[in-house]
């Protein structure tokens, strides 16, 4: 068993805080997420306002070590802020859970003294990461230094450091590694909104010119294949198993959450508009009397709810696998992550269905520009684009490695040919 550190370095802000009445606040930010949902689109993130509301409730330190000023809530509450977040926003959930959840990363993998430095003297602490390593870590005096350009770091505009995939280059073969920067050493560009959805994820783009850090804010990791067999240095510190865990599924189920979330948003406003408009056909009726628009919520309620269920089921899973290494059995495998994965690419995809049936029967009026219904298509499609929800792709690897063959899961070679073990 590891030991627990005890001394408390941050206080936190709000001792007597429960996880409950943190998805209650997240809950009740929904009416003002969605009057504001034009003005996020325009400019591309949500607005300053709205990120100290978060400060304010503790959603950034939701999975943050209570040591250093967190709550240490467990996941499936931090999956239920941002299925609350996203049925305000999904743009503005997707901003704040994948940029707030690296927290946990760094809580992971981090030495003592890096996450000191990190979280600093008040907690405060948000990153966004991109495990595509399109930068480089070389050593010099005392650190390393970090130069790249990474698109896609959502969670950018209000961050206070950035924990790209890095190659780490020190002589011998590129090797998978992460980096810790803070906001000085990197700069944001102004390249993000030209997109069909989530414009409102502030998924800007990061260049780092020539970034010194010190040597323990660069580790080897492979965010595809964490190697927890021998514990990680969070769980030493803090005696959580929360702490020992892998990335994949963790990373899947932020954003199945989001698109959770986006879904009851959809159902939401698929409510109002049958409740309110009439059928196109005689005998003329509010919409919500006739079959095919009860049908037609219905399902998709059905859809939501299992999807639901498995992002959060999902949560648990995790922790009985970073238990049972913590406690000295099997550590989390390979197979485990990606089979966990899978199941939740089933609730994206359930998500994905029942946004695509609401939007489709909602009539064309709903589908035009500022109309939210409009929105969440579109927000959805880019769920539905990213390659991790591609789930064909994901099936075949977890195919093989059940098969015993190597899919090959590294940054640093994602594309060579497959070899039996």
């Amino acid at each position: 068993m590891s030991s627990v550190v005890s001394q408390q370095v941050v206080p936190v802000p709000e001792p007597n805080l429960t996880p409950e009445e943190m998805i209650q606040r997240a809950a009740a930010l929904q009416s003002r997420l969605r009057a504001e949902q034009d003005a996020t689109e325009r400019r591309g993130v949500h607005s300053e306002e709205i990120h100290r509301e978060f400060q304010k409730a503790g959603f950034y330190r939701c999975l943050q070590p209570r040591r250093f000023g967190g709550y240490e809530f467990d996941l499936k509450t931090y999956y239920r802020i941002g299925i609350e977040i996203s049925r305000g926003d999904p743009s503005v959930g997707w901003c704040l859970i994948v940029g707030a959840g690296h927290a946990l990363m760094i809580g992971s993998y981090f030495s003592e003294e890096a996450q000191a430095e990190a979280f600093g003297p008040t907690g405060d602490f948000s990153a966004p990461s991109v495990a595509a390593p399109t930068g480089t870590a070389t050593p010099v005096d005392g650190g390393w230094l970090i130069k790249g350009k990474w698109g896609y770091a959502s969670g950018a505009p209000y961050a206070t450091h950035f924990m790209p995939s890095v190659l780490i280059q020190d002589g011998g073969p590129p090797r998978a590694g992460v980096a810790l920067i803070p906001r000085s050493e990197w700069k944001m560009l102004d390249d993000w909104g030209a997109i069909l959805g989530m414009r409102g994820s502030g998924s800007n783009s990061i260049e780092v010119p020539a970034a010194r850090v010190p040597k323990n804010h660069v580790i080897e990791l492979d965010m595809l294949n964490v190697d927890v067999s021998h514990g990680t240095p969070g769980g030493r510190l803090y005696g959580n198993p929360m702490y020992v865990g892998r990335c994949l599924s963790f990373f899947r189920a932020e954003l199945d959450a989001i698109l959770v979330g986006t879904g009851y948003a959809a159902l939401d406003e698929y409510e109002q508009i049958i409740r309110t408009k009439k059928t196109l056909y005689p005998p003329m009726q509010l919409r919500y009397l006739h079959a095919d628009f009860q049908r037609n919520l219905g399902l998709a309620m059905g859809m939501l709810a299992a999807a639901k269920r498995i992002v959060l089921s999902a949560a648990d899973v995790y922790m009985e696998y970073t238990r049972r290494g913590f406690e000295g059995g099997k550590a989390f495998t390979l197979e485990e992550d990606l089979e966990l994965v899978a199941s939740l690419q089933h609730a994206g995809r359930m998500s994905w269905e029942a946004i695509e049936l609401l939007a489709r029967t909602s009539s064309s009026s709903a589908a035009k520009d500022g109309e939210r219904m409009q929105r969440y298509y579109r927000d959805a499609s880019i769920y539905r684009s990213h390659l991790s929800s591609q789930f064909d792709m994901l099936a075949q690897r977890l195919g093989m490695i059940h098969l015993g063959l190597d899919p090959v899961m590294s940054t640093t070679d994602r594309g060579a040919a497959p070899k039996a073990s």
